[in-house]
């Protein structure tokens, strides 16, 4: 059975185009011209991944991916204007996995389509890592605090494993970006503090003075070993 992909475009050529060459790469991309049809398509359907246009004629790309986060975290992949960087920094804020500004070419759009879902699937041979009150389950790609599952997306789970994995150790801007290549936090450095002030929401019990993600100044940033 094929991947089946939501793409929310509303340039018919452009969208046929997408459909066109990620069906020949063995996906069944189904069009959703607007935001409305979107998330009514979203509900009804049974989709991988989510390839999301920001600008829509009757609601912006960021509410569609803020609705959708709510109840699920399937890959969405944004497509921006280019040059828009702030767009893409909220975008990443609400919880989109990666982004591709336009015009772009069809074989990124696969590699990073590929990339998203890879993330969102893989699994780790490695057992649970416990720190005290935080549990990061690396098999079922859940982390939980207090047994409360944290809502994450697949590239936010990722950049917070690969934190917990070098727990006690200051890790650079650069070598985070090297852990998590073929990623958006490959080219655009901001991100890294966009996805570390998310997942902070989440695993601290207070964000202003976190305690588990430390951010070191003129270094980079430091997951704790030892934790309440």
């Amino acid at each position: 059975m094929s991947i089946q992909i939501l793409l929310v475009e509303d340039d018919g050529r452009l969208a046929e185009m997408v459909k066109d060459y990620l069906g020949e790469a063995g996906f069944s991309v189904f069009i959703a011209p607007n935001g409305a049809d979107a998330l009514q398509k979203h509900q009804s359907g049974n989709f991988q991944a989510i390839i999301l246009d920001l600008m829509l004629p009757d609601m912006n790309g960021l509410e569609i991916c803020r609705t959708i986060r709510q109840s699920d975290n399937i890959p969405i992949l944004m497509l921006t204007a280019k040059g828009d960087a702030m767009d893409r920094v909220v975008g990443l804020e609400l919880g989109a996995d990666d982004y591709l500004p336009k015009p772009f070419e069809p074989r990124e759009l696969l590699a990073r389509l590929k990339a998203v879902l890879r993330r969102g699937s893989g699994k780790s041979k490695q057992d649970l890592l416990q720190f005290g009150r935080l549990e990061i389950d690396r098999d079922g790609r859940e982390v939980r605090l207090d047994g409360i599952v944290c809502t994450l997306t697949s590239h936010q789970f990722e950049l917070l494993d690969v934190l917990a994995r070098s727990a006690g150790r200051v890790l650079s801007r650069d070598a985070l970006m090297d852990a998590l290549r073929g990623t958006a936090l490959e080219s655009f450095d901001r991100s890294i503090d966009v996805h570390i002030s998310r997942i902070r929401a989440e695993i601290e019990d207070n964000p202003k003075k976190p305690k588990r993600v430390i951010t070191v100044r003129g270094a980079g940033y430091l997951f704790t070993r030892t934790q309440d």
